[in-house]
């Protein structure tokens, strides 16, 4: 468990627009088939755009095709 959690510290999210989901705070990030990837770090950048290749991770793919798909990019 991560120190911001043993001491009660609620998971904080935050969208960037056109770009990941950065979570604050979390243990760990469960993926849409339901495994689950740990969390190592203070904030991690969860993919939005489904176009990464480090899934669920973001690689930064979303500025590469910023315009190809409104809101997701």
């Amino acid at each position: 468990m991560s120190r911001d959690r043993e001491q009660g510290t609620p998971v904080r999210a935050r969208v960037c627009p056109g770009g990941p989901l950065l979570l604050r705070g979390a243990d760990e990030v469960v993926d849409a088939d339901g495994r689950a990837h740990e969390v190592t770090r203070p904030v991690v950048a969860v993919c939005l755009c489904g176009a990464t290749g480090r899934a669920p991770w973001c690689d930064g793919t979303h500025a590469r095709i910023r315009g190809a798909a409104p809101g997701r990019s």
